[in-house]
């Protein structure tokens, strides 16, 4: 078999690197994505590792780098580090202006509020000293959601012995430190005393109220006011220049973000890629183990040969194959189609080491067995024009790159899904179902009218005192032959529909299960063969297939036989194949309602059932007796191996033997080998009970799609007036929403669950054992496909 059934062959290298070419040879090796490095320091701690300072600088750089983003920018002027000062006094001088800003915006209402609230307050105090009053105010700005509570706290503190004035802001403020706007209110607070003075100070103070100073007089406040509104329109000429100039360099920079982030991640893996490898005592040379394909060492050298070109060195680097008894990784070599249906695969267990691969089979059977179960082909035509638009568009959805964790997954399997829906779109042609109605495109077979002839005994009257009657086709051209393709749709309106189905679509579930697992049983031949065990082959395969094929397979037989050989004419004389079976395991002949269904059918019959029970112990005891015989012969004798002299030799012999027993052990073996007997046997009898899941998820399928249509499309339908238009609208609205949720969602998980099942349990563990470790090369594809996280 070629390689697209196996995994590919792997040989572990060992890499020799020279200190000046070793990044640049690593750098190329990322690139290519076909080598992966083997940790040769397991014991030492992370850091302590050479490099473990050049992995901290890079990963400063990157948590910068994601700083920088977060405000759309990143670097790109004379190196990062200018760069990254450049912004941050930018954003200082940026900061101290605005919160110089807030302050005289500010101080501007407060100047402009607290006229008229002098003038109010010296209406009332026109005989008292002007002078000592000024003295004895402070003039502020709060924030509006404080202010109420800050009034309750003067009144209570100071017992009513302030006065107290205020006015809102009109327009909010912004809060220089996190850039939000804010409410503030302005207010003014009378009071005598330095008591009270110092009393409202800590007041204001602990609710976080500005303070500003305030002149005495008019004419002081008008020119302050007037200083101040100078300084503002300065200030905001300084701001906006400001803000400008950091725009600038934020655009400037953000040009070459992408580049700059994926150059740090290629330098982070890269040093920690040289943190695996090993240093000569001359600290001049890595040594660094690696497993690669043996198809793509050409590769290897030539990218090699670049990274040492472009470091300088006169040195190469030298890649030398190793010989070793470790069990490689498995590297199943995929594109954009088969990727899914091996993830699929993999997502049971890695296989082992050039065990026969799956995935090509899973390609054609795994939609299949979906379609089963789905068949439908107006679902199927939606499921194909779904995964169809996110195949057409995938370059485009690919450069968007969603975040959104269930479509990433769905647009992951979309040629699954599209495979999916073109084999339910035949299978639902085969079932001649669509929406729960059929297609009569070719007239259907059976005919009413031979049953009022000759051969027929219906009258007028038959028809008045029975609601339902029963075509026969014995009669005459009743039947005149099955429909081209797929069931006759005169089944879609016959009150027995259900009975024919179900007999039908058990007997397939049956037939396909067993083609199925006797597949999944033959491949395992090619594995025995490929791995040069011929044990397994004679004592493993052999007597599988001949168990299978002894029961399952003649049950097959059975199904073909009995839809051949009985017609109109005779099939109310068909023995039943379930008591035929069931009768055939028990040796129970003697049952007169159940007649066979050939001459000899006894003797055939007995003979299968002692062939397939003489094949247990075959798989059960002898492989294990021939085992343990092979090894016994596969090293001396304990009479051979025993010592005539000093007791360096008894060591010697002693050792052997304790390494002879445990190197094999009887009573492990023949637990083993009774546990997979046991499960294969059981297995097939489970496993073939466990395709009937064809059977019966089709029957719920076709049940759902059946009452969404009488219950819901069928309203709309059935509709007469003029108003019926607006009703069918709203109905067909509600009932493709339903079909999409109910039918193509949730009856579509459904059966690619029950499908993955099959093969992961029924078909995969006749062959498959999975216990491998993936092969995960080196490669910096995640980060130039933008999945920074990684």
């Amino acid at each position: 078999m070629g390689e697209l059934f196996r995994s590919e062959e792997m040989t572990l290298a060992q890499l020799f690197l020279q200190s000046e070419s070793a990044y640049c040879c690593v750098s190329e090796l990322g690139e290519i994505g076909m080598v992966q490095f083997r940790d040769l320091n397991p014991d030492v701690n992370v850091f302590q590792r050479k490099f473990v300072n050049e992995v901290r600088r890079c990963e400063e750089m990157d948590r910068k780098l994601s700083e920088l983003l977060s405000e759309h920018s990143s670097c790109v002027l004379a190196t990062f580090e200018k760069l990254e000062n450049e912004l941050k006094e930018i954003n200082t001088n940026q900061e101290a202006l605005k919160k110089n800003f807030l302050e005289l915006t500010e101080l501007k209402h407060i100047l402009r509020r607290t006229q008229q609230f002098f003038d109010e307050y010296l209406k009332s105090l026109v005989f008292l000293d002007i002078s000592f009053i000024f003295q004895m105010f402070v003039a502020g700005v709060i924030g509006r959601e404080r202010m109420s509570t800050f009034e309750r706290m003067l009144w209570r503190v100071c017992r009513g012995n302030v006065f107290l004035r205020q006015a809102d802001i009109e327009e909010p403020l912004e809060d220089p430190a996190t850039g939000d706007h804010v409410h503030k209110s302005v207010f003014i607070i009378f009071f005598q005393g330095d008591q009270l003075k110092n009393r409202v100070k800590k007041i204001c103070e602990g609710f976080r109220a500005s303070l500003y100073p305030c002149p005495e007089t008019s004419q002081e406040r008008k020119e302050m006011a007037a200083g101040v509104n100078t300084r503002i329109d300065d200030l905001q000429m300084v701001l906006n220049q400001t803000e400008d100039h950091r725009q600038r360099v934020l655009q400037a920079a953000a040009k070459t973000v992408r580049v700059w982030f994926i150059k740090v991640r290629k330098m982070k893996a890269i040093y920690h890629t040289l943190n695996l490898c090993n240093i000569d005592v001359t600290q001049k040379c890595l040594i660094a183990e690696i497993w690669c394909p043996m198809s793509d060492l050409d590769s290897i050298q030539f990218a090699l040969r670049r990274g040492t070109e472009k470091s300088g060195s006169t040195v190469p680097s030298i890649l030398n194959r190793m010989q070793t008894q470790q069990t490689p990784p498995t590297y199943n070599k995929t594109n954009k189609f088969t990727s899914g249906f091996q993830s699929i695969v993999d997502a049971y267990g890695i296989s082992n080491y050039r065990e026969i691969n799956p995935a090509p089979y899973t390609i054609i059977t795994f939609p299949f067995l979906f379609a089963v179960m789905f068949g439908d082909l107006g679902h199927g035509v939606l499921m194909t024009c779904a995964a169809l638009y996110l195949v057409l568009r995938e370059s485009r959805l690919i450069a968007q790159k969603y975040d959104n964790e269930m479509f990433n997954m769905v647009f992951a399997g979309r040629y699954i899904i599209l495979l999916m829906g073109i084999f339910s779109v035949y299978t639902g042609i085969i079932y001649n179902d669509c929406f729960s109605k059929s297609f009569n495109v070719f007239g259907s077979g059976w005919s009413v009218r031979p049953m009022f002839g000759v051969g027929g005994n219906w009258t007028s009257k038959t028809l008045e005192d029975n609601r339902v009657l029963q075509l026969d086709p014995a009669v005459p051209k009743v039947f005149n032959g099955p429909y081209p393709i797929g069931i006759d749709p005169i089944w879609n309106i016959a009150t027995n529909k259900l009975t024919f189905l179900n007999s039908f679509k058990m007997k397939m579930s049956i037939i396909l299960g067993v083609i199925h697992m006797t597949f999944g049983v033959t491949l395992s031949l090619f594995n025995h063969l490929y791995f040069n065990k011929p044990l397994n082959i004679f004592l493993g395969f052999i007597p599988e297939i001949i168990f299978m094929v002894s029961l399952f397979g003649y049950l097959v037989l059975l199904i073909f036989y009995k839809w051949l050989a009985y017609d109109a004419e005779n099939s109310k004389e068909a023995p039943s194949l379930l008591i035929t079976f069931i009768n055939m395991c028990l040796f129970s002949y003697n049952d007169p309602t159940n007649k066979p269904f050939y001459t000899g059918q006894i003797v055939i019959q007995c003979l299968l059932v002692i062939i397939a029970i003489a094949c247990v112990p075959c798989m059960l005891i002898v492989k294990t007796l021939i085992m343990r015989s092979e090894f016994l012969h596969s090293n001396p004798c304990e009479t051979c191996l025993r010592p005539h002299g000093d007791n360096l030799h008894s060591c010697q012999w002693v050792t052997r033997l304790q390494w002879t027993f445990h190197s094999f052990n009887f009573a492990d073996v023949a637990v083993h080998q009774a546990i997979h007997t046991i499960e294969y046997c059981l297995g097939c009898i489970s496993n073939t009970a466990s395709y009937l899941r064809l059977w019966a998820l089709s029957l719920a399928h076709a049940q759902l799609s059946e009452v969404l249509w009488s219950m819901v499309m069928h309203m709309g339908l059935a509709s007469r007036n003029f108003g019926g238009f607006f009703a069918l609208s709203i109905i067909f609205a509600f009932f493709a929403t339903l079909t999409v949720f109910i039918l193509l969602i949730m009856e579509g998980l459904s059966a690619f669950l029950h499908a993955l099942r099959l093969h992961w349990v029924e078909f995969q563990n006749k062959f498959y054992t999975g216990q491998g470790f993936k092969f995960m090369p080196f490669t910096f594809d995640s980060i130039l496909e933008g999945k920074f996280e990684d």
